[in-house]
């Protein structure tokens, strides 16, 4: 059996490495020769080049190196294989802890601290409760459902919303247009957990932050991304925080990546930028999931976590 490693992202010999380490007795390769790709059996991608697979005429499935796969299927000369999402709790830790950090920071005032301590200025900055404060989520996947079960945790009122109904314990949610409006119109704080899709695909716009909640207990609004950076607009994110609309944002997605020197989120005072790596992928834990996988489906086991590509996730 023959594994490939297409990963534009951080150094695949970490991942040939991490994987062989689980399939000992596998061939694992990074850039295929003709004969290599007539051999190959499984693509193990992030970023993957265009093309690359329809070049593996043996290609039995693929598997996405994190939670999102829109970067898989945006390919349109995609082989009718599986695609694989990942699904592990190293992962989904990962990003709650990024959403708390972040939720929290927010709600203690993290950013006006911060710029008294640069001015050496000691005063008291109202703070409210966390059960005074409502968090929407946007993406009630396994990513959105852990984050909201640890908000949950700390005393915070916290809402969901999804493209379609879903029921959660404890959690007012919302689903459809009509949803998402009433959804944004009722939190303090707007966390986007979103996969990118057609329909989700430049969502956070002027009309979606026009409707944002604007009497908070936190003085105004709070956007946090860290779904896709192709689900917003920066300049409507810019516009929204100079205008008054939004108060204040964390992002760790952008329209374009790495984001370039000359925007201006970088300097914005109200905005937190993190640079892609709120769930970062750890090849250690994710090669062993990946490498199970492909064990059992070799051994005629199905596959967990297939996408359903009319969806995009």
């Amino acid at each position: 059996m023959t594994i490939l490693i297409s990963s534009a992202g951080e150094s695949p010999e970490l991942w040939r490495d991490a994987l062989a380490a689980n399939l000992p007795d596998e061939t694992i390769v990074l850039s295929p020769d003709e004969d290599e790709a007539s051999r190959i059996d499984y693509a193990v991608v992030w970023q993957q080049p265009r093309g690359i697979l329809a070049r593996l005429p043996g290609l039995k499935a693929i598997f996405s190196l994190g939670a999102g796969v829109d970067h898989v299927l945006s390919d349109p000369t995609l082989p009718d294989v599986p695609v694989v999402r990942i699904v592990a709790e190293d992962l989904t830790n990962r990003m709650s802890e990024y959403v708390v950090w972040r939720v929290l920071d927010h709600m203690r005032q993290g950013r006006l601290y911060r710029e008294q301590q640069t001015a050496a200025l000691w005063r008291d900055r109202s703070q409210p409760a966390a059960a005074a404060v409502s968090v929407g989520i946007l993406g009630l996947g396994e990513l959105g459902r852990d984050a909201a079960r640890k908000l949950q945790a700390l005393g915070f009122k916290v809402l969901g919303w999804s493209r379609t109904q879903r029921a959660i314990d404890g959690i007012e949610t919302y689903s459809g247009r009509d949803g998402l409006t009433a959804c944004l119109a009722a939190s303090d704080i707007v966390v986007v957990l979103l996969p990118l899709t057609d329909e989700t695909r430049g969502l956070i716009d002027d009309s979606f932050l026009s409707a944002l909640k604007q009497r908070t207990p936190l003085g105004g609004p709070v956007l946090i991304n860290a779904g896709r950076g192709g689900l917003q607009s920066d300049d409507a994110i810019l516009s929204a925080l100079n205008d008054g609309r939004l108060m204040e944002a964390s992002l760790d997605v952008f329209e374009q990546e790495p984001l370039p020197a000359s925007s201006a989120l970088w300097a914005h005072p109200r905005v937190f930028v993190t640079p892609h790596v709120a769930a970062s992928s750890d090849p250690v834990a994710l090669s062993a999931l990946i490498a199970r996988q492909i064990v059992r489906h070799k051994a005629g086991e199905s596959l967990v976590g297939v996408v359903d590509r009319s969806a995009g996730y």
